[in-house]
């Protein structure tokens, strides 16, 4: 059986960001927990901004409005962090006055 395909279709239930760490748990029972250096959008992101945060596609995937941040499920598993560019984030920040 291919687990990635079973993997693909497990969704997120909530979302708790710590100062250190993401944490998702799964309607299959699992919870992932990844470094918030994974995605630099979170970690620069206020405790108030990384609570803002809602379910996309279903569970596929947790949107930050505030932030800009998209993040899907399938990723965590696979231990992807963000695929942001370095520029990208770096006009991001100044953006924000980072």
């Amino acid at each position: 059986m291919n687990n990635l395909l079973i993997e693909s279709r497990a969704r997120a239930q909530t979302v708790r960001v710590s100062a250190e760490e993401l944490i998702v748990e799964l309607d299959d029972g699992r919870t992932i927990s990844v470094p918030l250096a994974w995605f630099p959008r979170l970690l620069n992101g206020t405790p108030d901004e990384r609570e803002n945060w809602r379910l996309i596609g279903g569970g596929e995937g947790i949107h930050w409005p505030d932030l800009d941040e998209d993040i899907e499920v399938r990723h965590l598993l696979a231990g992807i962090p963000s695929q942001e560019g370095q520029r990208s984030l770096e006009k991001w920040l100044q953006k924000r006055g980072q």
